[in-house]
């Protein structure tokens, strides 16, 4: 089964991909839409998020090859910028892993990555906290702690709903599982495009960690963290998100 992606500017000359947090789907890249107009542009709703809920089951590897057949098959010259956040990083650094030679420019903000498997005393305790959390996944007391920790606008909270609701509990555990435990993937090395590693300043912790081990394993990476704002920041401030991809696009 293939994922759904919503395609604009089909007649431009350079693609851009944009993959989306967890828990979410394509629309929180509404903005980008309208301020890219002049690029080609690509949103997939990845494996079991939005109206891409029935393709499961989920992984990090299994995104990140259906996003390069996209490349392949529907990107200028087969060939694509690429632009994450959270859980779409993620798959942006597999994917630098596995075929750097569909990837131009790159922008990633929120990824999570480990350098290190996990303790067994910590899998244990995220067992326990995906048992607990699962449950209440659409209780609408749940639901407003992210749209508060997120900051997520008022016309779009009936979104951030909906696509919580769309997400099935199954589906859920393996992409959290699969988020949390990220792990950097081999021959980084290679990837030798410009790649800008970002952090929103009110981000979380060990995501500011792993911003420092990504530059380390990326070649020709640079490093900056946008002021002000938290973990889905292209949502929060749009205009400064959007200033900054277009220069970073432009830099090379």
């Amino acid at each position: 089964m293939s994922l759904y992606i919503k395609e604009t500017g089909k007649n431009n000359d350079e693609t851009i991909v944009f993959l989306h947090n967890e828990g979410i789907a394509g629309w929180m890249w509404d903005e980008q839409l309208k301020a890219f107009s002049d690029y080609h542009c690509i949103i997939p709703d990845l494996p079991g998020h939005g109206k891409s809920a029935e393709v499961k089951p989920f992984s990090v590897q299994s995104a990140a090859g259906m996003v390069i057949d996209i490349i392949k098959n529907n990107a200028k010259n087969g060939k694509a910028h690429l632009v994450g956040l959270s859980l779409g990083a993620q798959i942006a650094v597999q994917i630098l892993s596995t075929a750097p030679e569909v990837v131009n420019h790159v922008l990633i903000s929120g990824a999570l990555v480990r350098n290190s498997q996990p303790t067994e005393s910590f899998l244990k305790l995220l067992d326990n906290l995906i048992a607990l959390y699962l449950p209440d996944k659409d209780k609408t007391i749940r639901i407003m702690s992210y749209v508060r920790s997120y900051n997520i606008p008022k016309n779009l909270r009936s979104k951030f709903k909906e696509s919580t609701y769309v997400i099935e509990p199954y589906s859920l555990d393996k992409i959290l599982r699969e988020t949390i435990l990220f792990k950097m993937p081999d021959n980084l090395e290679h990837a030798d495009m410009p790649v800008l590693v970002m952090t929103g300043e009110k981000d979380y912790r060990i995501v500011n960690e792993s911003a420092l081990n990504l530059l380390n394993a990326l070649p020709n990476s640079k490093g900056a963290m946008a002021l002000k704002v938290g973990h889905l920041w292209n949502i929060e401030n749009p205009e400064m998100f959007n200033n900054v991809l277009r220069s970073w696009l432009k830099r090379y």
